[in-house]
């Protein structure tokens, strides 16, 4: 099935939102609860399925959202359609701060491998599928498990993700990467983790244990924050259940919070 061919515009800098325009009978394809508005002509609705397969029957829809469960996904993607006689308007948004990357399918090939929670939404007939880690190391310390997501399609896609986006292209070279900055990489490279350095290296570099390695030909996108590595220091810094908590500075940090009422 071809790919609608939608146009857009994106909008923000750190909490960016997308903004789809629709031709009449043009869809788009979302995450559940990633819409931020839309205009009156456009209605919606919950489906079991990206509709990649039209004449896909009810098995090949429950298999799909089952596989896409595993994923940690909903089971249902939601499917905006311009009902008017005019070009109408839907936008999407990531629900932490971070980058939206527009991806032209056709351009690297037609598939994309990218982080589980990565899709945001795209042209109607693009394919969301999942792809295991056919290596056990990179399955068990990768950092995104044996599960990714899979794209595929020769429409406009659009994922998210967290900080900084960083382009890199790759000609056979190899790229080591932290496992959590990994947003999505296009078919042709090759993905693999190996052992960060010596033993003191692994223990106290605060790198990790492990890198990703990405080598061949093709497309890499990089995060320069992943919202795990967000969501640590968030956790580390909270208060506990007793009342007290673990400010920066210890001594420096408890007489700022007295001089701020806290």
């Amino acid at each position: 099935m071809q790919c609608h061919e939608v146009d857009y515009e994106i909008f923000g800098d750190d909490m960016q939102a997308v903004e789809v325009e629709l031709d009449p009978g043009e869809t788009v394809i979302a995450e559940a609860g990633a819409m931020n508005w839309m205009e009156q002509g456009i209605e919606f609705e919950a489906k079991m399925g990206d509709g990649s397969e039209a004449d896909k029957g009810l098995m090949g829809k429950l298999f799909s959202a089952g596989k896409r469960a595993i994923t940690g996904e909903g089971l249902f993607l939601t499917h905006f359609t311009n009902q008017a006689h005019d070009k109408k308007r839907v936008a999407f948004s990531a629900p932490y701060p971070g980058k939206i990357i527009p991806i032209n399918m056709a351009a690297i090939g037609g598939q994309l491998i990218c982080q589980k929670d990565a899709f945001l939404c795209a042209a109607l007939g693009t394919k969301v599928s999942i792809t295991f880690n056919q290596k056990l190391g990179a399955g068990f310390f990768g950092g995104e498990g044996f599960i990714l997501q899979r794209l595929e399609g020769d429409g406009m896609a659009f994922v998210h993700a967290g900080g900084t986006i960083v382009k890199k292209e790759l000609n056979g070279e190899r790229l080591m990467v932290d496992t959590g900055c990994i947003v999505a990489f296009s078919q042709g490279i090759k993905y693999d983790i190996q052992r960060a350095g010596g033993l003191k290296s692994m223990f106290f570099g605060g790198e990790g244990l492990f890198l990703a390695t990405l080598e061949g030909q093709g497309s890499v996108y990089l995060q320069s924050l992943p919202f795990s590595r967000l969501a640590d220091r968030i956790i580390s810094h909270a208060p506990s259940a007793g009342g007290s908590s673990k400010g920066e500075g210890s001594v420096l940090g408890g007489i700022g919070r007295l001089l701020d009422g806290n």
